[in-house]
């Protein structure tokens, strides 16, 4: 049942992209998590989301944007001229921005979420149009936003260094994971991922996510190949995902040895990611610096053996339950053949990593958020 203490609150889905990646699995589950909880909800999509928002979020009002928003500028001119018009039009308490900007002129208290501070501590990472967008934005929002969400006390805590963002003008509020999606995979599911891969019972190491600077994934098939170097039979690197913009890459693969085995299936379909998560000897993830770590933590609760960093907000997801490597190629190596050559640890880890991720749902990450709602509602009404 909804207190009436809690404010109305208008989310803002209209830049979840296509492709549901990190940004769009947050968004969709944390409409779904609010629906669930009951909250005073309007929601607010591109046309093409209407119908998915409808089912997830039965309880909710869903408004379709009625002008085109499907470019950047578009969605931004929109942003700023239509969407205050339309949190007047629809009474609610609280605007609800999930992707670092905001309406400059919004008549109701703001929040906006903040997912990462890389754009500040490794600008390179990104392109130099696409940092300079985000560091802008981020700027913003700490300033004219009443509150700001973050998904990791580290992306917090680097904010606050880096920007002299106020601790109090900020809420911390961890990620969940879709069981449904991210689980312990049945042997079916296995298989069916083996097949479409070609890997029939060849043992394999698996990445997932897209191919970009910051995922460190040259470092990963260089580390990966000196591991299999004097392995009778080495296991196969999978790297699923979506085409970065990571030059390195195609340079680190003409470097691999022949016996050594590196395949790119693309993007695979999410009934296949638990299997393909769940199916592998490990899962490495060593990623140069993430705002919170959603791809670990799905693997985590796959029940997957994962490596990881300890950069930024990884050590906060992975916790005792992952193993963590250096970034650099020779110590992926090193914690690679460690864990090839383990399998009991491998097996540790499994346990670890499955117990720990069911600590992280998107139904507390809905109540956190409920929570930031409102004491964004507060502070802008007691500031009148």
């Amino acid at each position: 049942m909804v207190r009436s203490a809690e404010p109305s609150v208008l989310i803002d889905a209209t830049a979840v992209p296509t492709d549901r990646g990190g940004v769009g699995r947050y968004v969709d589950s944390l409409i779904a998590g609010l629906d669930a909880a009951g909250a005073q909800l309007s929601v607010v999509c591109q046309p093409r989301d209407a119908e998915l928002y409808t089912r997830t979020a039965p309880s909710s009002r869903v408004v379709p944007a009625s002008e085109s928003v499907a470019t950047r500028t578009a969605r931004l001119s929109w942003e700023q001229l239509t969407l205050p018009r339309l949190v007047r039009r629809l009474g609610v308490r609280v605007l609800h921005s999930p992707h670092y900007t905001m309406p400059l002129a919004n008549p109701v208290a703001s929040v906006v979420t903040l997912h990462d501070a890389t754009f500040f501590t490794d600008p390179a990472l990104h392109s130099s149009v696409k940092a300079g967008f985000f560091r802008g934005w981020i700027r913003a929002s700490l300033a004219r936003a009443t509150l700001c969400v973050t998904p990791s006390d580290a992306t917090t805590s680097e904010l606050v260094r880096l920007l002299g963002a106020r601790r109090s003008a900020m809420s911390v509020v961890p990620h969940g994971v879709d069981t449904n999606r991210f689980h312990p995979p049945t042997p079916e599911e296995v298989a069916e991922v083996r097949q479409l891969l070609g890997l029939r019972d060849a043992p394999y190491v698996a990445f997932l996510g897209a191919l970009e600077p910051r995922k460190n994934v040259p470092s990963l098939i260089r580390g990966f190949a000196k591991a299999c170097q004097g392995r009778e039979d080495p296991p196969t690197l999978v790297l699923a995902g979506q085409p970065g913009w990571d030059g390195q890459v195609e340079r680190a693969l003409d470097s691999v040895p022949h016996r050594v085995r590196v395949i790119r299936p693309g993007y695979l379909p999410f009934r296949n990611l638990a299997g393909f998560l769940g199916g592998a000897e490990l899962v490495a993830y060593p990623s140069l610096g993430e705002g919170f770590g959603l791809p670990v933590l799905e693997a985590m609760a796959c029940g997957a053996c994962v490596l990881t960093t300890q950069r930024l907000s990884l050590p906060e997801v992975g916790g005792d339950a992952v193993a963590y490597c250096g970034v650099g190629a020779a110590d992926i190596a090193q914690a690679i053949t460690e864990l090839l050559d383990q399998p009991r640890r491998r097996a540790e880890l499994s346990t670890a990593a499955l117990t720990r991720s069911k600590e992280f749902s998107w139904a507390g990450c809905a109540a956190g958020h409920l929570e930031a709602f409102a004491r964004a509602d507060w502070i802008h009404r007691r500031g009148r």
